[in-house]
């Protein structure tokens, strides 16, 4: 996966190809997947499938390609991360205030208010439009890695860098000791270290 690959695809996309968009968006799937992990009330997680979300994200995304009117990839990103937002608020508006039931009782975890982003794992803040297409491609980047590590590995770096808890609290969520849940970020954090690192010298991470 590379930058340049990501532009061919994009501007084939903006000439009307569907399949040149379907690519690009299954580029993008690990990273919108974390995301709507993100976004989720904790509350729907239990009954709303963060996977769903991304593939009704996707089918939308695909139906209204023609009234996008960004010319840079980082627009897409935010076009798409807009219609992730909006399909997480329609599924909290159908589970947790149309269907109030017990889920009314229990309490509230924003997950806007959740901690470090999945992108603060990224380069640092930048400002030019170059510089914020180069973050977005880590991010990208980063969360396809993930996807690749080990579940315990995944689940504690995404505890931490995603929903912002302690070591303690992964400890406690994982049923794991401290030391345990340590030792999965250090692994976790060097593995995702070497891939990137890997794919960074085969042309396939923005340096």
């Amino acid at each position: 996966m590379t930058e340049s690959r990501h532009q061919q695809l994009f501007e084939k996309s903006l000439q009307g190809d569907l399949e040149a968009f379907g690519a690009l968006l299954e580029d993008y799937r690990a990273y919108l997947t974390v995301l709507a992990r993100r976004y989720l009330d904790a509350r729907v997680k239990g009954r709303v499938d963060e996977a769903d979300i991304v593939q009704i994200t996707f089918l939308e995304a695909q139906r209204d390609l023609g009234a996008f009117r960004g010319s840079q990839i980082e627009e897409l990103l935010g076009w798409l991360r807009n219609i992730l937002r909006n399909n997480v608020s329609s599924a909290h508006q159908k589970h947790l205030y149309t269907q109030k039931r017990s889920a009314g009782r229990e309490t509230n975890n924003n997950p806007n208010e959740s901690g470090p982003a999945l992108t603060d794992l990224a380069p640092s803040e930048t400002t030019s439009p170059s510089q914020r297409v180069m973050r977005d491609e880590a991010a990208v980047l980063l969360a396809t890695c993930m996807e690749d590590l080990p579940e315990t590995q995944r689940e504690a770096l995404r505890l931490r860098y995603v929903e912002g808890c302690s070591l303690k609290e992964i400890a406690e969520k994982m049923d794991k000791t401290e030391m345990a849940a340590a030792g999965l970020l250090k692994r976790g954090l060097q593995a995702l270290r070497t891939k990137m690192i890997s794919d960074s010298s085969s042309g396939g991470f923005p340096v």
